[in-house]
């Protein structure tokens, strides 16, 4: 079981893309390996053939252990211990399908007796037997893949396509030459009642067993939840919290919002967003004030170059913090684009390590959910934390001293005392302000 990511300590194998006896290439996708935070791809480190399958679908190993056997030219096969043996049974013992135990005998003729060679066949005859259906529709699947393979098409847009049971053949691309883009898979999706097929398009999950109205329950904590507490700890532990907060007059974003929506982007994925406006002016303002842009590394303090922009996104295990690399390079479009993309996808568990790590400081926007204001635990190393609320319309005085209507909307700064202090986290809010009551400015 490979490491797949920095805080994973255990895997759930959700399902094997190659059956035993596969031929299978270096770089090769065999397997799909659910950790605390994703469900991620796995591919062969190796050529040869995939002898010996120790984890059946759905099993938990431990970093480290046997999962499977990639036999190269002159290696003998590995024998599953008496102990992997118990523990796979015990794991996959409620979800075994009828083909797994069709296989079972022949599979334990192939490991008594693995040179035999007329043997070898006879268990490929018996695989063969225990899925007429599949081999049956195996044609009908090349055409269908082979036919997805010609259209033009970006890969995230293959990638979404795939996630929302879209078939890209029937999509209309708007982009160069034809290319299909993720908006036009998402567009396409929401011109159908394509409930059935979405929920078909994702991987299985364990729904826990309802708690009754009234009684106690132990719940046991999920492998993310288990890091979210130990994150928790380790940051309001030993690092120096303060907070500074602002209200921000969000009437200026309102109309650019409303100007944005008559020029004709109405409610589809791709609009631009309040909270893609926070996103951008939080950048900017970092790049305006570097000093903020950093994290305490014990004897040091490290200022980073780059913006890397991380965005709290709730899901149901938890919380993620995707990261938009190299922020300062991207237009506010291509900021909003890039955060819709990964939110989608962290709550999907399809995001690879690296776009999960790292990061120079997080905006967590609850203002969606209906919160006021409130207070974010820095994500350490980070140096702060922004925590945005949701817009409110309330009575303000203006410049003349009159009452009237607006619109106020409160952040909260949440810095780590050894890398910014008051009057430096007070800059880099005085310009953020600046920048979110001129919208403008965010889009040049």
């Amino acid at each position: 079981m490979p490491k797949l990511s920095d805080t994973m300590t255990e895997g759930t194998l959700v399902s094997w893309k190659k059956k035993k006896g596969d031929q299978v290439s270096a770089g090769e996708v065999i397997a799909e390996i659910e950790t605390d935070k994703a469900t991620m791809e796995w591919e062969s480190p190796e050529d040869g053939t995939l002898t010996e399958i120790y984890i059946q679908e759905g099993g938990k190993v431990d970093v480290g252990d046997k999962i499977a056997f990639i036999r190269g030219q002159g290696e003998e096969a590995q024998k599953q211990t008496p102990t992997q043996k118990k523990e796979t049974k015990q794991e996959t013992a409620k979800e075994k399908k009828p083909q797994a135990e069709t296989e079972e005998p022949a599979a334990a003729k192939f490991e008594q007796k693995e040179t035999a060679r007329p043997q070898q066949k006879s268990v490929e005859a018996a695989v063969s037997a225990a899925r007429p259906e599949t081999t049956e529709q195996k044609p009908q699947a090349r055409e269908q893949k082979s036919e997805e393979a010609r259209v033009k098409a970006s890969p995230v847009a293959r990638r979404i396509a795939a996630e929302l049971g879209v078939a890209l053949s029937t999509v209309k691309g708007t982009g160069p030459d034809g290319r299909v883009t993720e908006t036009d898979v998402r567009a396409a999706a929401k011109t159908v009642d394509a409930g059935a097929d979405r929920g078909s398009a994702k991987p299985a999950t364990k729904t826990p067993a309802p708690i009754k109205p009234g009684e106690s329950a132990r719940i046991q904590l999920s492998g993310m939840r288990k890091i979210i507490a130990q994150r928790l700890v380790e940051s309001l532990g030993p690092v120096p919290h303060f907070y500074l907060t602002i209200d921000i007059n969000a009437g200026p974003l309102m109309e650019a919002r409303e100007e944005l929506k008559s020029a004709g982007e109405g409610d589809d994925t791709a609009k631009i967003t309040v909270n893609d406006f926070v996103l951008k002016a939080a950048v900017m303002a970092a790049v305006k004030v570097p000093r903020v842009n950093a994290s305490f590394d014990n004897d040091a303090i490290v200022q980073y170059a780059d913006v890397d922009l991380g965005v709290a996104v709730a899901i149901d295990d938890g919380l993620l913090t995707p990261v938009i690399r190299a922020a300062q390079d991207k237009s506010l479009r291509e900021i909003s684009a890039s955060a819709k993309d990964l939110a989608h996808r962290a709550r999907n568990k399809r995001m690879k390590p690296e776009e999960f790590q790292g990061g120079t400081f997080t905006v967590s926007n609850l203002g969606g959910m209906g919160v006021d204001s409130f207070s974010a635990v820095i994500n350490p190393p980070q140096g702060f934390i922004l925590a945005v609320g949701k817009v409110i319309k309330t009575p303000v005085v203006d410049d003349c001293d009159q009452v009237m209507v607006g619109y106020r909307m409160s952040i909260t700064m949440s810095c780590d005392h050894r890398v910014i202090d008051g009057a430096l986290g007070a800059e880099y809010l005085k310009e953020l302000r600046h920048l979110l009551e001129n919208p403008a400015l965010l889009m040049v």
